[in-house]
C-alpha cells in the first residue's frame, strides 16, 4: 500500500458523534506536515484503506454512476461506459455519443467513479491529469446528502478546464457551503500528472499538492461518513467557461488511496 508522505501519523483528539465538541486537534506544523503528538482519531465510517492503482474495475470497492443525471447546473448524463481503464490509468471520458437520449436527456455523456462505502476522517489523495479546455471540470471530492439519509455534506478538489493553473476547493457542512477559495498551481494541470489531497479531521480540513499544504479550515467541518468520488462534467455555471466541443475529452487518474486516522 502507498504510504503517502502526509499522511505517516494518525492524529488528532478524539471525535465520536455528530454534534459532539471535539475540542483541539493536532494541527501540522510550520512545515505542513502533520505534529506527532495527540492521540489518534475515532473514525466515523469504514476503516479499511484504499489503494488503487487502477489497472482494472475493482467492484468490491467502487462502482460506476450509470442511466442517471444531477440535474442544473450538470449537463451530463452519467453512463458506465465512460469509465474506461486503459494502460494502468482510470479514463473519465465525456462525449456526445447517444445523447440526449440515451444520456438522461442531457447534452453530453461522461463518467463518474464512486465508492460503495462510506469513509471518515483521514487522508484522501489521486494523482490525477485534468483537461485544457473551457466549459469542463475534472473532480475528486467526498460527498454525502439526502438521496443517502443525510445531511449535505461535501470536502472538494475541483480544476476547471479554462484556468488549468489554478484549482477550487471548498466544503458543505450541516448543508452550510458557500466556503470555495480559488488556489494558485504553479504548473498546467493539464500537462502531467499530480497529486492532489485532502486531509480531514474533526475541526480542520487540510489540501494539498504534491504533499505541500495550500489550504486550511478550522472549526466547523464535515462529521458525517462520505462517499469518495471522481468525475468529469460540463455545465452551465459562468465560472466553468463555454465548451466549444469538437470531440470527446477526456481526465485521466493515475491512483487513489485513502489512509485512515483510527485508534
Amino acid at each position: 500500500m502507498r504510504i503517502p508522505a502526509i499522511g505517516l501519523l494518525a492524529f488528532a483528539m478524539m471525535a465520536c458523534v455528530k454534534g459532539k465538541d471535539t475540542g483541539d486537534t493536532s494541527k501540522t506544523n510550520d512545515s505542513g506536515q502533520p505534529n506527532d503528538s495527540g492521540q489518534p482519531v475515532e473514525n466515523i465510517g469504514s476503516n479499511t484503506p484504499i489503494d488503487d492503482q487502477f489497472d482494472s474495475f475493482n467492484s468490491d470497492i467502487w462502482e460506476k454512476s450509470n442511466g442517471w443525471s444531477n440535474g442544473a447546473p450538470f449537463a451530463v448524463g452519467w453512463q458506465s461506459d465512460n469509465v474506461i481503464f486503459e494502460n494502468g490509468k482510470m479514463i473519465l471520458k465525456l462525449d456526445d455519443e447517444g445523447c440526449p437520449s440515451s444520456c438522461s436527456d442531457q447534452p453530453y455523456a461522461s463518467g463518474e467513479y464512486r465508492t460503495i462505502d462510506f469513509y471518515g476522517y483521514g487522508l484522501y489523495e489521486t494523482s490525477m491529469q485534468a483537461v485544457d479546455k473551457s466549459g469542463v471540470v475534472a473532480a475528486f471530492f467526498l460527498y454525502t446528502g439526502p438521496y443517502f439519509g443525510d445531511d449535505w455534506e461535501e470536502i472538494d478538489i475541483e480544476i476547471p478546464g479554462m484556468l488549468v493553473s489554478q484549482y477550487q476547493v471548498n466544503f458543505t457542512a450541516n448543508n452550510v457551503g458557500g466556503h470555495e477559495k480559488v488556489i494558485d498551481l504553479e504548473f498546467n494541470a493539464s500537462a502531467d500528472f499530480h497529486t492532489y489531497s485532502i486531509e480531514w479531521l474533526p475541526d480542520q480540513i487540510n489540501w494539498y499538492v504534491d504533499d505541500t499544504l495550500v489550504n486550511s479550515v478550522d472549526g466547523t467541518v464535515p462529521d458525517t461518513a462520505m462517499k469518495v468520488y471522481q468525475n468529469f462534467w460540463t455545465g452551465d455555471d459562468e465560472w466553468l467557461g463555454t465548451l466549444d466541443y469538437t470531440g470527446p475529452l477526456q481526465v485521466l487518474y493515475d491512483w487513489t488511496s485513502y489512509t485512515p486516522y483510527t485508534n
